[in-house]
């Protein structure tokens, strides 16, 4: 059956103009609205307005031009149904084969700064998905376009045969019932959004395809990567890659946990991470100090990491990751001299963040975690400690320089999967002891790691104690200053060890799990 009649209405008219111009030279009408249909006059393409379609003007600022049954009718008619046919037939409607719809700019109008609340409802498209729908819903006859993408494949075979075949009507209508479902998602959220209410009673969330990714976790798993339309910038989905092999599942999971713990600090701070743990973290008066604390922090577990900066990175501390292999570099910046020393290793990834919010700039997004047959949704953890917070509960406070580095010890711990225990010394970690099913076994990896640099170090925990043994386990070592939150039942007996051994403890009431 060929292609007759084309009902044309878009908002980005890329490509349009050229299309229904080969549509017209192939035989078919083309049927136009609103700016669409003046640009195809004035570009001199034949096309007939709706209205000489319904019989009915374009009313309410063209609110009302498409929602008619003389549109609808030509879009849902079987075609091969002897009553269908019979019923067009009587009321004189005529089929329409063709819908190439693209919707108003929801996203674009509500991703401005200081867009109006009457904008944003302005700019949602009624017409425009009910005819892609009604056509989706009967691609057994019509094709439907939503994409530009799609136009050329839609000519060749039209050119070929006259209409398209099936197998691409099935393709493009499972698009546009995607693009609905995306475009739908987004009014939801903005609504949710206005009206304070983040965890309606029904979630529907909607992503966009960066890319296919090689595979998953493991070789055998399939997987991609997709982001929120309106991502936030300084985040691993807006972030250019410079150089370097594709990303896999593993270095994202991991760039993002990077990216996630340098964003604690205003000062300059490198943070290196394996396995979704940081394994390094220092901060110092320049990028290039902050990297050597990083990696002194663990030479061993740094090496196949994942490297993130809060500060250009220049030549000085290119050659030095350049001793290294890394799997990713991210950074705001690199000077042209730091990047023409890591290029000349193939396949590290370098990529360009641009600038990062501050810490008090931070903003809690929420996550979405899947579970069997279902999902959790939740805040992100952005807490940061204040003055208030920090309660003494020893008899001895920690001095000017024990909590400093208290203070930057609970900044990496948060991130750390729990049980965590971790120790810093000289504004570095040196010790990190993850994802324990005990506190105590936490400890002890994160003190053998340290070695000799657990004496005088801190110590930071996510959680609180739930006896004192953990602090029995620091003493030993010679830690000299805790952070904790608090709240057990056993405070007291863990608070009487600090004191027995003249550690400074401080609890901050605020847990950090992380699993």
């Amino acid at each position: 059956m060929a292609i007759r009649r084309a009902l044309v209405s878009v908002s980005d008219k890329t490509g349009i103009v050229e299309l229904c111009r080969e549509l017209a030279q192939q035989g078919v009408q083309v049927i136009s609205t609103g700016g669409t249909k003046s640009l195809l006059e004035k570009e001199n393409v034949p096309v007939i307005g709706i209205s000489e379609v319904t019989g009915f003007p374009e009313i309410l600022d063209g609110r009302v031009k498409t929602l008619h049954p003389a549109v609808h009718s030509g879009l849902l008619a079987i075609r091969d149904d002897a009553e269908h046919i019979k019923q067009m037939e009587e009321l004189n409607l005529d089929y329409i084969d063709l819908v190439i719809v693209n919707l108003y700019p929801f996203k674009e109008t509500i991703s401005k700064p200081d867009v109006s609340y009457e904008d944003a409802i302005e700019n949602i498209d009624i017409g425009g998905p009910t005819m892609l729908r009604s056509a989706a819903k009967n691609h057994a006859f019509v094709t439907v376009v939503v994409d530009a993408g799609d136009y050329s494949q839609v000519l060749e075979e039209i050119r070929g045969g006259g209409d398209t075949t099936l197998e691409t009507r099935k393709r493009l209508a499972a698009k546009v019932f995607r693009h609905t479902s995306a475009y739908d998602a987004l009014i939801s959220d903005y609504f949710a959004e206005q009206l304070d209410n983040p965890l309606p009673e029904s979630l529907t969330v909607t992503y966009e395809k960066v890319q296919e990714l090689r595979y998953g976790e493991n070789p055998h798993q399939k997987a991609a990567f997709y982001r929120k339309p309106l991502s936030s910038a300084g985040n691993i989905t807006s972030a250019e890659q410079l150089h370097g092999k594709e990303l896999s599942y593993n270095n994202i999971n991991d760039a993002n946990a990077a990216l996630a713990i340098v964003k604690e600090f205003d000062e300059p701070a490198v943070v290196a991470v394996k396995h979704m743990n940081p394994c390094g973290v220092g901060i110092g008066a320049s990028i290039d100090e902050a990297y050597v604390k990083a990696y002194e922090s663990d030479p061993t577990s740094i090496f196949g990491g994942i490297i993130a900066a809060n500060r250009t990175i220049g030549a000085e501390t290119a050659t030095r990751l350049n001793d290294l292999f890394l799997e990713i570099v991210i950074a705001p910046e690199f000077t042209p001299e730091a990047l023409e020393i890591l290029q000349r290793k193939k396949n590290i990834r370098l990529m360009r963040i641009g600038n990062l919010p501050s810490a008090a700039e931070r903003s809690s997004e929420w996550l979405v975690t899947s579970v069997e047959g279902g999902m959790l949704v939740q805040q992100s953890d952005v807490h940061s400690l204040s003055d208030r917070d920090i309660k003494v509960v020893t008899n001895r406070a920690p001095t000017e320089e024990e909590l400093k580095q208290l203070l930057f010890a609970w900044k990496v711990v948060k991130h750390v999967k729990s049980n965590a225990i971790l120790l810093a010394s000289d504004n570095m970690t040196v010790g990190v002891g993850a994802g324990q099913m005990n506190r105590v076994g936490a400890a002890r990896i994160a003190i053998e790691q340290a070695g000799d640099k657990a004496r005088g170090a801190v110590l930071a925990s996510d959680a609180f104690f739930p006896m004192g043994d953990t602090v029995e386990l620091a003493a030993k070592a010679g830690v000299t200053a805790i952070v904790q939150p608090g709240g057990s039942i056993k405070d007291e007996e863990s608070i009487a060890a600090a004191n027995a051994h003249n550690i400074a403890m401080i609890v901050t009431g605020v847990r950090h799990f992380k699993h």
